[in-house]
């Protein structure tokens, strides 16, 4: 097998866990560089990486380069994703600067592996809380066209990167021991409370850039501008796993348990809904998995051939870097 020149572009949360994946999944790595701000070292499960300064000539000889920009840390692709591609590098942006550019790919494997052929060496990642909806939506969709979705999420603080995971167990030590609850990394105390605001109100719309992400994204991916979606994105006191309240409606009707044998043979995802065992989708189930858990799933007696949801996924991993690992195994086969 062949094997590649690899490079990870930041180092926290996300970047981090790509590395992990690389070797996890035995992806055929050359060599592994990791580049980041500033250099120094990074010990990751017991092994220790030297860390080199992001440059464009870091960039000579590299097959694949994926950038791990989440909310938190994110630019780099702004300023080097191109220039990598002209060093002959194809670039797997985590980030957001790129996903609605047409030249980009906008890219989940299980749904729409097709959107990388004639890619001009860049491919976005979409937002983690786009791709926990779309894998258990994108089959229900093909089988009875999807016209709105109402999405509440429940984003664990891992979306933000390391120094929110941080916060939130000092919070918690800090609460425990008695002492001041303090924060710096949100506007407002994690522990014990929601956030209903995740990025940046760009205009009067009220709605939050991650709100209008999963607006755009949805419908570039599958393919259907008319698609209507409103979305109410939420921070909550979880380290990892995003999870996700989804109100559907449909061109015809789709009962509950012609959405749960869809779903059964839906790569990338696992029915977890039998109300009577308490199974359902929950983070501390989805953390650490591969797959996207869907259950509570029952009729939406609020609109015609409505359909109600909970999902949940690790944001880090499928939401994030291993669907960037899994877009350069596409393309390798």
């Amino acid at each position: 097998m062949k094997a590649y020149n690899v490079c990870v572009v930041g180092i926290g949360a996300v970047g981090a866990e790509m590395v992990r994946l690389l070797r996890r999944r035995k992806f055929p790595v050359k060599s592994l560089t990791i580049l980041a701000r500033s250099e120094r070292t990074e010990t990751i499960d017991g092994e220790t990486y030297p860390v080199k300064v992001a440059a464009p000539e870091a960039f000579d000889g590299v097959d694949f380069a994926f950038f791990a920009g989440t909310e938190g840390a994110k630019g780099a692709s702004q300023t080097l994703g191109w220039e990598a591609v002209k060093r002959g590098a194809v670039v797997i942006d985590n980030g957001d600067d790129f996903r609605m550019d047409p030249r980009v790919p906008l890219v989940i494997p299980e749904i729409n592996p097709e959107a990388l052929r004639g890619h001009q060496g860049l491919i976005a990642n979409p937002n983690c809380s786009t791709i926990m909806a779309l894998l258990p939506l994108a089959p229900l969709h093909k089988a009875a066209r999807i016209q709105r979705i109402v999405a509440a999420t429940y984003q664990a603080v891992s979306g933000t990167g390391a120094p929110a995971i941080r916060e939130l167990e000092e919070q918690a030590r800090a609460w425990v021991a008695g002492r001041p609850v303090e924060h710096k990394v949100y506007p407002h105390q994690i522990l014990f409370n929601l956030l209903p605001s995740i990025g940046s109100v760009k205009d009067d719309s009220g709605e939050t850039t991650e709100e209008i992400k999963m607006r755009n994204e949805t419908r570039k991916i599958l393919g259907d501008d008319a698609i209507r979606v409103c979305a109410t994105c939420v921070r909550v006191p979880v380290f990892n796993g995003h999870s996700e309240a989804l109100n559907v409606e449909f061109e015809r009707p789709l009962g509950p348990d012609e959405a749960r044998a869809l779903l059964a043979g839906t790569p990338g995802v696992i029915v977890a809904d039998d109300m009577q065992r308490n199974l359902y989708p929950m983070p501390m189930d989805c953390s650490g998995r591969y797959e996207v858990l869907v259950g509570r799933i029952r009729r939406d007696a609020s609109v015609k051939n409505g359909l109600a949801l909970f999902v949940a996924g690790d944001n880090i991993w499928k939401g994030a870097a291993l669907n960037a690992v899994q877009i350069a195994e596409v393309l390798i086969a």
